[in-house]
């Protein structure tokens, strides 16, 4: 998924749609600036969630609708992407359809910014090239930026989850804003809670980012391989985006579950879980109550919405830096 300058064809992800096709000799990996990469990458990514946010809202009731409840036995207030997109619209306005949006910022900031820095440095250095060095090197780097910005996370699904009493799922942690729900958090469990459901977390994107950096260099190869394009189109990039985003929402649905379950749960005056002890904990009781089909709640909403926000925020990724190499070179 990195982009770097045409004239260094050995990186996988740098062949660009905007690079010749003709034969180049390799000059070895070059790349960006460390903190410029992390600002290209944050920034991509937050363009991207501007647009996005209204369907994460959308996916984080559908994922915490009939929690712990066997099928059949709730109400159901969400019944598909369009219906709880209308749903959220009429009963909390415009405004709800946005909700957490300054905190999904934050996270897509920290998390995509230290995740596609981290990949870049790993593919400029030749860890990429390795047998699975790709796979590794998406899923180590989605592991650190889902740690590093877990409690922006833990936030954005506290605050996409509060509504009204008459169409409201899950716990209500009912926080006025996200600098008072960070305060709510560290004063009730310390340094420690902002970290609490990261268990969750960790996986989700290691498994989630694999899926989509190395999905999305292998389709971007293949296409500019089969030169369905011309040379400088953008639909190389749209349509490896497109690809990714389908290897993403089957692979990661499962733990976006999971994820949100744990971070949305209640905590007792000990500062543990009230629904929840861990990870597997949680599978295990999704599994036995709402069935299997339970780990795949709202898996609509997250194609829907990652198929967007992958291609915006991979096109955007390539075009900034892509802008930015040749500037340097």
């Amino acid at each position: 998924m990195c982009f770097l300058h045409p004239d260094m064809p050995v990186m996988r992800l740098i062949n660009s749609p905007f690079a010749p096709q003709a034969p180049i000799t390799p000059v070895g990996p070059r790349a960006l600036w460390p903190p410029l990469d992390f600002t290209l990458g944050a920034l991509a990514c937050c363009g991207a969630c501007v647009f996005t946010n209204p369907l994460e809202v959308v996916k984080t009731r559908l994922q915490l609708q009939g929690e712990l409840q066997a099928r059949g036995s709730y109400q159901r207030h969400y019944r598909g992407v369009l219906q709880a997109l209308w749903v959220v619209g009429s009963t909390d306005g415009l405004r709800g359809l946005q909700k957490g949006l300054t905190a999904a910022l934050l996270y897509q900031g920290l998390m995509n910014g230290v995740r596609l820095g981290f990949y870049s440095y790993t593919e400029a250095t030749g860890l990429t090239d390795a047998p699975g060095g790709s796979l590794i090197s998406g899923a180590a780097a989605g592991a650190l930026g889902a740690f590093i910005a877990s409690p922006a996370y833990l936030v954005k699904t506290h605050l996409q989850a509060q509504t009204v009493a008459a169409i409201a799922v899950g716990h209500q942690h009912n926080h006025q804003d996200v600098s008072s729900a960070f305060m709510s958090i560290y004063r009730r469990e310390g340094v420690m809670g902002l970290w609490r459901g990261v268990n969750g977390a960790v996986p989700r994107v290691m498994v989630g980012s694999a899926a989509q950096l190395a999905t999305f260099s292998s389709a971007k190869d293949w296409v500019t391989r089969a030169q369905w394009f011309g040379p400088h189109s953008c639909l190389t990039a749209l349509i490896a985006a497109m690809i990714s985003g389908v290897a993403v929402t089957i692979t990661m649905t499962p733990f976006d579950v999971i994820s949100t379950r744990l971070y949305n749960q209640p905590v007792d005056e000990f500062k543990r879980g009230r629904l929840y002890c861990g990870f597997v904990d949680c599978l295990m009781k999704v599994c036995a109550t709402e069935g299997i089909l339970g780990l795949y709640k709202g898996m609509t909403p997250v194609f829907v919405r990652l198929a967007p926000h992958t291609v915006l925020s991979m096109l955007i990724w390539d075009v900034l830096r892509q802008r930015a190499l040749l500037y340097r070179h």
